[in-house]
């Protein structure tokens, strides 16, 4: 009943390919990073390594999440490809980078160890802007150029009426059942667990 609504392009179609295309970025970038942690490349003892191989991985695999950011992209009728392709370089890394940031200079104020000095923050900075931001464009580039992607059943012109929603299925009480549940399990079995685990302890 609903084949011919499936494929309609969505509301949110520019933001739903930037996410897709930085989750590709992740996705490999973790792949790769597990791959040479198996082989015996990086070791999980020394953070160091494994987290500088991530963010250079993460760096490199722009290319793929920019062509797939603007495949998809093309693929809803989107034209404004350009801000397709900032919004993917800039989005989520932006808002890590930000985030880093901002407890950064936290523990800069503090005087912690664990502050990252200066001249990291512009090697990172020149990393996703001269090496990132350009394999985006490329990739991106490529991917606009591809012929749209073909869906296997037509899209109604008309679209279907959605019935009036129950209350377990609005996206709040989804959000509030699909996290605070699996935490509140997690969460018992590892009090249960570390509390036989520690309680001859003093």
């Amino acid at each position: 009943l609903v084949h011919g609504d499936v494929f309609r392009p969505p509301r949110y179609g520019m933001l739903l390919s930037v996410v897709v295309g930085s989750g590709i970025q992740v996705f490999l970038m973790t792949l790769v990073t597990l791959i040479f942690a198996c082989l015996g490349f990086l070791s999980p003892a020394n953070r160091g390594y494994l987290m500088t191989c991530s963010m250079v991985l993460y760096v490199c695999f722009g290319f793929p999440g920019g062509y797939v950011s603007a495949r998809l992209y093309k693929s809803f009728g989107g034209e404004k490809w350009k801000s397709n392709v900032l919004l993917t370089s800039m989005l989520c890394s932006g808002v890590v980078f930000s985030l880093f940031f901002f407890m950064n200079l936290l523990l800069w104020y503090k005087g912690s160890s664990a502050a990252i000095p200066f001249s990291t923050l512009i090697a990172l900075l020149s990393l996703w802007f001269l090496v990132s931001v350009p394999l985006t464009f490329i990739g991106a580039f490529f991917g606009y150029r591809k012929r749209t992607l073909e869906n296997p059943v037509r899209t109604n012109k008309i679209p279907r009426q959605i019935p009036e929603q129950t209350i377990y299925t609005q996206p709040l009480p989804g959000i509030i059942m699909g996290g605070v549940l699996p935490f509140g399990c997690i969460f018992i079995q590892l009090f249960f667990i570390l509390n036989s685990i520690w309680s001859s302890q003093t």
